[in-house]
C-alpha cells in the first residue's frame, strides 16, 4: 500500500478491532482500505514475486461454489503489509518464491506464475507436505506451510472468510433460546 502510511494502516487496523467489537463487517474496512490504495503497489513483493503470491494464493484457496478467491478476499494485499513490516521472515518469503520460480524454470521452462496449473501442481505437490518431501525439498516444504499458513489468515479474517465460515457471531440476540436443534443433532448431543 505504496500511499498508505503505517500510521493509517495502524488506523485500520484500530477500525478492524472496534468493527468487531461493535457487530460491524469486514467489507466495511475492506472498502475503506480499497478506496486508499486503488490500484495496488505492492511495498515488500517485487512486480514479479507479486505475479507468483498472486497465483500461489489461489491455488490454496481457489474460488469455489462457496466463495471467492484467496486474491477476491484480498489475501496478497494483506501478506505484503505483513512482509513490509515483518523483518524477521522477509528473506524465507523471498527465498521461498524464488525457489518455486527457479523449480519451474527448471522443470517446465517458465517462472511458477506462468507455468499452468497441471506444472505448478505437480510442484506444489512435492512440496505440500512436509513429512513426506524428500530430503532436497525440506526447505521448501517449510516454506510453502508457512505460506499456507498465512494465506488462511489472511482469507478467513476477510469478509469472504467469514461468509465461508457461516460464522454468526457479533450478533445481538433479544434471547437466548440454547443450540439449535438441527446443531445438537449434529453434535450427537441432546439439550436435555
Amino acid at each position: 500500500m505504496s500511499n498508505v502510511s503505517r500510521r493509517e494502516m495502524l488506523g485500520f487496523l484500530g477500525l478492524a478491532l472496534a468493527a468487531g467489537t461493535a457487530g460491524c463487517h469486514a467489507d466495511t474496512i475492506e472498502r475503506a482500505v480499497r478506496g486508499v490504495q486503488n490500484p495496488y503497489k505492492p511495498r515488500f513483493f517485487t512486480s514479479d514475486e507479486w505475479k507468483t503470491v498472486r497465483t500461489l494464493v489461489d491455488l490454496v484457496i481457489p474460488t469455489d461454489d462457496r466463495s471467492g478467491s484467496a486474491t477476491e478476499a484480498m489475501v496478497p494485499e494483506f501478506l505484503d503489509f505483513v512482509m513490509a513490516e515483518e523483518m524477521e521472515n522477509q528473506e524465507t518469503m523471498r527465498s521461498g518464491l524464488a525457489w518455486l520460480d527457479a523449480e519451474a524454470t527448471t522443470r517446465f521452462g517458465r517462472h511458477f506464475a506462468g507455468a499452468g496449473e497441471e506444472s505448478q501442481s505437480r510442484i506444489l505437490n512435492d512440496i505440500a507436505w512436509p513429512a513426506k518431501a524428500r530430503p532436497e525439498h525440506q526447505t521448501a516444504a517449510e516454506f510453502f506451510t508457512a505460506f499456507r499458513n498465512l494465506t488462511a489468515t489472511g482469507f478467513w479474517s476477510s469478509q469472504i472468510g467469514v461468509e465461508d465460515l457461516q460464522y454468526i457471531g457479533n450478533t445481538a440476540l433479544a434471547e437466548w433460546k440454547g443450540c439449535p436443534p438441527e446443531q445438537l443433532r449434529k453434535l450427537g448431543v441432546s439439550a436435555t
